[in-house]
């Protein structure tokens, strides 16, 4: 069931499932909080898992003005307390986890713990493959599907159909405002800021989001643990959603004995 929490002149969609520790899913440049459907039905007990829209995205709404990564945190932040926590566990991938890294520099005092995945801490050292999505183009759709699922999975019917029904198409300009905001991101010079017991998880073969950018995560932010997931891509929350979910849940569990 869709619900709404309101901050400011931002309507926040987000559906949950499951009780316990609480934990905000926040989805890729390229998808919505559909990205989790199936994610969350994997995570199992003693954990209630939240995904949201964020702005021009679905259900969520906000008004047709230029906006910064720094206000899709506060929209994050404003979520968790909305939700009536002091405090919560968020992971993000992708887009969600330049969101994910964010919130924990800005706002710390909100995150309990920190799980960012295929996340790039500076946009403008991405890689050429990854600064074109931000142009719209007739084989963005093709791109990013390869970009998300290995070979070996573009080959199964299933996985590659979920894959095609989460990557959204946004209006011209939604997208635009999106993807201005994403260009001026970059928190890696601050990272040594955060202070939440963090995770890190990416593709071995991610083209996008590769494998060196968590190493410099890793080596900045105090206590990082670095896991790396042999041939997958960017869809880590779609091909490898099993072992996702499991780093992601003992994570969570042991982080709040």
């Amino acid at each position: 069931m869709i619900q709404h929490i309101f901050h400011g002149d931002v309507r926040i969609a987000y559906e949950e499932s499951g009780s316990g520790e609480p934990l905000v899913l926040l989805h890729g440049g390229e998808s919505g909080r559909v990205q989790y459907d199936t994610f969350r039905p994997v995570l199992g007990d003693g954990i209630r898992a939240i995904a949201y829209d964020q702005r021009d995205t679905g259900d969520s709404t906000n008004p047709a003005e230029p906006y910064r990564v720094d206000d899709l945190a506060d929209d994050c932040a404003a979520l968790i307390r909305g939700l009536g926590y002091e405090r919560a566990h968020i992971f993000g991938a992708s887009y969600g986890g330049a969101i994910a890294l964010q919130v924990a520099v800005n706002r710390p005092e909100v995150v309990r713990t920190l799980t960012a995945g295929t996340a790039i801490p500076r946009f403008s050292a991405a890689p050429a493959s990854a600064q074109n999505l931000t142009h719209a183009t007739e084989d963005r759709a093709a791109k990013m599907l390869d970009a998300v699922l290995s070979g070996k999975g573009q080959q199964e019917p299933k996985l590659l159909t979920e894959a095609r029904r989460i990557l959204l198409h946004r209006p011209a300009g939604a997208d635009k405002r999106r993807m201005d905001a994403i260009r001026e991101f970059d928190v890696l010079g601050r990272l040594g800021e955060i202070t939440a017991p963090t995770l890190l998880i990416y593709g071995g073969d991610d083209p996008l989001g590769r494998v060196e950018y968590g190493q410099r995560i890793a080596e900045a932010v105090p206590g990082a643990r670095l896991e790396v997931l042999p041939g997958m891509r960017h869809g880590i929350t779609l091909e490898a959603k099993h072992e996702v979910a499991a780093l992601l849940r003992d994570f969570i569990l042991t982080s709040s004995r």
